[in-house]
């Protein structure tokens, strides 16, 4: 039997109708920026496995660093222990991140790193004798899936049969530079009719909303609005993180920076699970007391595992480099270059560009998992190249390593399966 044969016998794949797309294509190997099925075919890799291995699959350098640290200390638990790993990257990270930030709290994944921040805010407001109970989001936004990121998500393809459970959200619309306005007075409207603790939003880059892209100087208007009216921020970096809108993070180009920033996929190069919430000095010494109930008590079993925190010092490493720099120096130049050219297409409606990440939008109407997604997704695997539309969104988001002729066969494709649509 084959892996996708074997795979339907015992096996439920999250975001799939299995009683419609039964089927699961079998992996057996990845390199680089290269996907290689049971059956010998290779793919192209042009989202990153879900931005996560920005560096290549099984990337060398950073396979040897685990590989050493598992040979000294595999797991140990993080509430009564600490270790080198874990220190050396909360140093390295400190570095990189915004400066207000010198907390570092471990996390499983990008859902749980979001789920430990709206607590962080939530709980600094009850230490202080505030009770606080409404969150402010973007509309479309995405957070993840366990119930504090789902509340603050605003896709309802995921959380409609939950909505009667979740918590008190207040939505604005995302800034285009037009309806600034409008979104200050809706947003002063609700904080004076709301507790509000907290503001999360994806800065500059919405993903799954399908890299719906903002200006920097219209998300700081709200964030410095926020801070008027102390409000935390909190920045969802799990998409954004680590070079993908060209800066280490997208905070990083915003006047305002967060309270708390929320961090993972790329943080360890996809090579195993973990995500990162950081804060201020100030969230942190909140939780200080003499009562022991006013400590964070959230924890999460495999938190600093030592193994994920030497692949993501060596993702970090990595990141810093002159080679890498200028490898997403040249995949925003030639990202721009071909949206320009494919935007005059027939089936374009419009094309954007930030960092490594270009969407383009077909001028079709599609539900997100709708036939036409399918269409895309089967042609562009047919060619040889893992793209995974959002609705009728294409984007890319490759491997910094990518070659030069990869990323050519990428725009090729695309050009080639618009043609045929």
């Amino acid at each position: 039997m084959t892996l996708t044969e074997r795979d339907k016998k015992h096996l439920w794949h999250p975001l799939k109708q299995h009683q419609t797309h039964p089927n699961s294509l079998g992996i057996v190997k990845a390199k680089g920026c290269l996907l290689t099925d049971e059956n010998g075919n290779e793919y192209i890799d042009a989202i990153s496995s879900w931005y996560t291995c920005m560096f290549g699959h099984c990337n060398d350098f950073i396979t040897s660093r685990v590989y050493n640290q598992m040979q000294t200390l595999d797991q140990i638990m993080f509430s009564d222990f600490t270790h080198e790993p874990a220190v050396k990257l909360s140093e390295e990270l400190i570095k990189i991140l915004p400066k207000n930030q010198n907390r570092i709290f471990f996390n499983d994944n990008g859902s749980t790193a979001v789920e430990a921040g709206i607590k962080m805010a939530l709980q600094y407001y009850f230490n202080k004798g505030e009770k606080r109970t409404t969150f402010i989001a973007f509309e479309d936004g995405f957070h993840g899936d366990t119930f504090g990121a789902m509340s603050v998500s605003g896709l309802s393809v995921y959380n409609g049969p939950f909505e009667d459970f979740l918590m008190n959200i207040q939505r604005i619309p995302v800034p285009n530079g037009e309806n600034n306005e409008i979104i200050s007075k809706q947003l002063q409207q609700i904080i004076s009719e709301n507790k509000v603790a907290g503001f999360i939003y994806e800065p500059l880059v919405q993903g799954a909303a399908g890299m719906k892209i903002h200006k920097a100087e219209d998300l700081n208007s709200i964030l410095a609005i926020c801070k008027e009216n102390n409000i935390l921020t909190i920045a969802d970096e799990v998409m954004t993180g680590f070079g993908k809108t060209g800066n280490h993070f997208a905070s990083d180009e915003i006047a305002t920076k967060p309270d708390i920033i929320c961090l993972s996929k790329a943080l360890t190069a996809g090579l195993v699970p973990m995500s990162i919430t950081s804060c201020t000095e100030e969230i942190y010494t909140a939780f200080l007391d003499n009562d022991i109930a006013k400590g964070f008590f959230h924890c999460h079993t495999y938190s600093a595992n030592p193994i994920a925190c030497s692949a993501a010092l060596a993702s970090i490493e990595l990141l810093q480099t002159k080679e890498i720099q200028d490898n997403i120096q040249f995949i925003a130049t030639s990202n721009t270059s071909f949206s320009e050219k494919i935007e005059n297409h027939p089936k374009v409606d419009t094309t954007r560009c930030k960092g490594v990440i270009l969407a383009i939008d077909l001028n079709t109407n599609s539900g997100r998992y709708g036939s036409l997604r399918d269409q895309l997704l089967k042609s562009f695997m047919d060619e040889g190249v893992f793209l995974r539309p959002l609705g009728n969104t294409v984007y890319i988001q490759p491997p910094y390593v990518i070659t030069q002729e990869q990323l050519e066969k990428i725009y090729t494709t695309i050009e080639k399966v618009l043609d045929n649509l």
